[in-house]
This record gives C-alpha cells, structure tokens and sequence, in this order.
C-alpha cells in the first residue's frame, strides 16, 4: 500500500572514498534534445540542508553543454537543467571519468546519466523504476474512466497491488546487488522506510565494505536498526508517554499489557494513506473490540487542532496520544518508523506479534489469535 516516508537528509548527503584511480578528472559531456525558445542553463549542483548550491554552470550551445574537473571522492550531487524560470534536478554520481548526460524535453523533461561505475548501475535502476512507475500511471488513469464496472475497477487495484509489490522487489533487489558500492548506499539510504525488519536491515549493513562503515548515513541506519531489534517481534513492547487531544498525560502502558490485544497505529491526520485505510482499521475494530482488541493512535501532527479535526471527520473513537512533534515524534523514533502508516500488534501480555499489518492481513492475523485464544 501507498505510504508517506521520512528520508534522511545529511549535509553534504555523501562522500565516498573513490575506487577509480585510473582517472585523474571528470569530464560530463551533455546533449539536450528538444524544441526550446529560451536559453538553456546546466548547473552542476550541491545540496546542503536542503538547499542548493551552485558549484558549476554552462550554457547549452548547439545541443551541447561540457563540465570538467577534478574530484578527489565520489559524492552525490546534481544537474540542474534550468530553462526560464523552471529547473529540473537530478541526481548523480560525481566520480572522475566521462559522464554522459543526455536530456530530453518534451511534454515532461528525461534526463539520462551514464559513462562511470556508479552512474551506469544507477540509471540501471532508474529505468527500471521508471518503467514500473509509467506502468502504474496507465493503471491509474484508467481507473478514472466512469465505464468501468465494480469488478473491472477492483481488477484494476489488484493490478496496482501487484505492481507495488513489484516496485519492493526491485528496491531490495538493487540495494542488495549494490551494497558493497556507493550505488547501494545510496539507495539503502534512499529507501530504508522499507526495511522496517530487523534481521534484513541488520544483514544488510553487515555487507557494507569497511571503507563505508564510518560514513554517517551508515552510523545513523545502524542506530535504526538497534531500535527495530528492541522493537522486533517476540520482543516486550517499548513505553513512552505522550498527551492525549485533550494534553492530558498518557503512556503507552495505560492500555498495553492491561490484558487486551493492542494495535498500535502511527498514524498522522496530513497523512493521505493513513485516511485511505482509516476505514478499514474502524471495520476491524468494531468487529473485534468486543473480543479484547483496542487500537491505540500515536499521531505525528504537529498541531493539536489539525490532529483533533482529523480524529472527528475520520470517525475514530479509538484512544490516541501525540507529542505533536511531526516526524520527530519520540514514539516513532523509539520503534524505528520512517513511514505511516505503520501498525505494531501487541498481544494481552505485551510481548510484540507483529508490525506492519494492515487491510486483509491484519483481519487474517486477528481471526487467527482469537480463534486460538477461545480454544
């Protein structure tokens, strides 16, 4: 299912030590295709807390734009396409060597980036991203279309469900294919809202070369990955205290270990997908609370009003607590979430039985631990 993610973002996002020794410089050699009237600027940018900072410029002539220098490590950074007032970025490996930038404008921009290692690998996957993405733009399209019957548009979702699971293959197919390269940091980094799994983050950054290991993107995914492995399943759920709408103090054990099954919902009232499954979660618990299930919200609002509107045009009546400190919320960073929404079900003893359940599982996984609680 869709969800809403937290990335992290690192000063100067990466410095890699360089494998290549054979190149001394780096020359990015562009074309852009295309019918422009305006003058065409190619800049070679940084990003520094969330801004960014022009390093390089040319003007496209002919089709035409060179870059050239030196540098020392391998390092995200991006081409910046400006024509008028619009700018398109994209990011890339800056790595000595020949980088092939190829442009192309038309109803939207396309640029490709090729030539070097990492550059190579990268595209790779972004073409294949691309095409799972233009696949699930059609699907969507489609779904508009007022002709379609009940079981056409479900047909089409399974279509869309189908394709998302595709996209998850693909992601921890290429970090695992790229881990002991920059390529595969970076989209470790990039995409660990879906490494919510203990032992498959852990695994991963076991596989992480030495000369990356002191790179704070790697000290910070290990950090996540010790607070998933207190916050796995089998584990004793971890407490915190928060307010509740009305900023009275609550904790997380005022409801859990109080004899009841507990799902805990992070959720957030801006968060779309969150609002999308709200009526499934409220299915779920009006046929199951009179057979000890309650829900607990933890909301990562960050403005009371806004979290309590949420509440009353969603219909929740379950309990829910906040710190209303948006992704900064200490629940969220105690259980190692970068995503919502994001599920965590705690049995009447409070040991943790699952994460990240949600629609037809969730019912699947609660007809189970009833069932074998009446027997």
């Amino acid at each position: 299912m869709k969800k809403i993610s937290f990335v992290i973002t690192i000063g100067v996002l990466f410095a890699f030590i360089s494998c290549n020794t054979e190149n001394k410089s780096y020359s990015i050699n562009g074309t852009v295709e295309g019918n422009v009237d305006e003058a065409i600027t190619v800049y070679l940018q940084d990003r520094v807390n969330n801004e960014f900072e022009k390093l390089d410029s040319a003007r496209v002539e002919n089709g035409k734009f060179v870059l050239k220098g030196v540098q020392d490590s391998t390092v995200v950074r991006y081409i910046s396409v400006v024509i008028g007032d619009q700018q398109a970025n994209t990011a890339f490996f800056l790595e000595n060597g020949n980088i092939r930038v190829k442009v192309t404008i038309g109803d939207k921009q396309n640029v490709s980036i090729t030539g070097t290692p990492a550059n190579n690998a990268y595209q790779l996957f972004i073409d294949k991203r691309d095409a799972i993405e233009n696949e699930g733009s059609a699907i969507f399209e489609s779904i508009n279309d007022s002709t379609l019957s009940e079981e056409q548009i479900a047909a089409k979702r399974q279509e869309i469900d189908v394709l998302e699971n595709k996209w998850l293959a693909l992601i921890k197919r290429e970090v695992e294919k790229n881990i002991n390269s920059v390529v595969g940091i970076y989209l470790l980094n990039s995409y660990s809202y879906y490494y919510t799994d203990y032992s498959e983050l852990a695994a991963l950054l076991e596989k992480v070369p030495n000369q990356f290991q002191s790179n704070r993107v790697i000290a910070t995914l290990s950090e996540l990955a010790e607070k998933l492995k207190v916050t796995a399943v089998g584990q004793v759920f971890t407490d915190f205290e928060m307010e509740t709408p009305d900023g009275k103090p609550a904790k997380l054990s005022d409801y859990v270990g109080k004899g009841k099954v507990v799902l805990v919902d992070f959720w957030a009232s801006w968060c779309g997908p969150c609002r999308s499954e709200m009526p499934h979660l409220i299915a779920t618990y009006e046929k199951y609370r009179s057979k000890g299930f309650e829900i607990v919200g933890v909301s990562l609002d960050a403005n009371r009003e806004s979290w309590k509107n949420g509440i009353e045009q969603l219909g929740i009546t379950w309990p829910q607590i906040s710190d209303l400190k948006y992704w900064n919320s200490e629940g969220s960073k105690l259980y190692g979430i970068r995503s919502i929404p994001h599920t965590v079900l705690i049995d009447r003893n409070g040991t943790i039985i699952a994460r990240e359940l949600q629609g037809v599982e969730l019912q699947n996984s609660l007809d189970q631990l009833f069932e074998d609680n009446n027997r």
